[in-house]
């Protein structure tokens, strides 16, 4: 059975993406007390590209030729530099988890509206359905970090909300940029490649914008190993599989579950309150995304 282990992979893949993708959060939030964003998302990203090197040599990975690594390292460029870049610096300024997460769950929609236009992906009712109920289920979930906002303090925070939004659209872009021009090739050679553009551009920033403050300790490698080996290596691949292997607007569904688990994670992880309409919540976004995802002939 030679072909049961890739079709396993990617049965599993969306559970896996989203359970590895949504720790990302928690990451952030610990290392936050010992890093500059920018500075431990440029010293992640030239981890990671250590270690999709070794995987390349040893496994003999073919590199893409000519345009093709502009367009990976252009790939990286909007799927790690700006958006994470992006988000993790406008946490770092102030701006709450909540709307962060919040502002993420526009981005299934957004795909959803762009797919036809740029794709020509056909979009079903069913979809539709799901990718809205989806956003219900979010609203409902994030609600009680939303209600203690206050108002006043949002409006100190505009500019990292800004960045925070286009930091969402760089990552819609970055997956139709992938999609469209980077349909094949060696993903471990394609991956090194992406981390390589990301890197070239968020260092400068990083200079410019923050002391490099990387407080090495324990916690610290314990963080960046996790976020190089877990998420960047294992959740970006399993991401870039994804949408690889199906429509863009069904992979982009997936980004529903990743503030849900992450308010599981919190309540284990720091005992915040998890109240029974967010598992409400929790929920309808389950559906949501299962009617998103679900392949059906006028979608296809």
């Amino acid at each position: 059975m030679p072909n049961s282990s890739p079709k396993l992979l990617l049965r599993i893949a969306p559970a896996l993406f989203v359970a590895i993708w949504s720790t990302g959060w928690v990451s952030a939030r610990y290392g936050a007390d010992y890093a500059d964003p920018l500075t431990f998302l440029s010293a992640r990203f030239v981890l990671a590209i250590g270690a999709m090197l070794i995987i390349v040599f040893w496994s003999h990975a073919e590199w893409p030729q000519g345009r093709g690594i502009l367009h990976a390292m252009m790939s990286g460029v909007l799927l790690h530099a700006i958006y994470l870049g992006g988000v993790w610096w406008a946490i770092a300024k102030g701006l709450p988890t909540g709307v962060s997460g919040l502002v993420a769950a526009i981005q299934p929609i957004l795909t959803a509206f762009l797919a036809p236009i740029l794709l020509r992906e056909r979009i079903g009712r069913l979809q539709w359905a799901g990718v809205f109920l989806g956003f219900c289920g979010i609203a409902l979930v994030l609600e009680p970090k939303l209600a203690v906002i206050d108002p006043a303090h949002l409006r100190e925070t505009f500019g990292p909300l800004l960045i925070n939004m286009l930091a969402m659209v760089s990552v819609t872009l970055g997956t139709f940029y992938q999609k469209r021009f980077i349909p094949k090739g060696d993903l471990r050679t394609v991956t090194a490649l992406q981390y390589t553009g990301a890197f070239l551009a968020i260092t400068p920033f990083a200079f410019w914008l923050e002391p490099m403050r990387m407080e090495w300790n324990l916690p610290l490698v314990a963080i960046m190993a996790w976020s190089v080996l877990a998420l960047s290596l294992g959740a970006i691949g399993l991401l870039l599989l994804l949408i690889r292997e199906g429509a863009v607007s069904r992979a982009a569904a997936l980004i529903y579950l990743v503030p849900p688990s992450v308010a599981i994670e919190a309540y284990f992880a720091f005992g915040e309150t998890l109240q029974l309409f967010q598992l409400l919540g929790l929920a309808i976004t389950v559906i949501g995304v299962a009617m998103a995802t679900r392949r059906t002939p006028e979608a296809k």
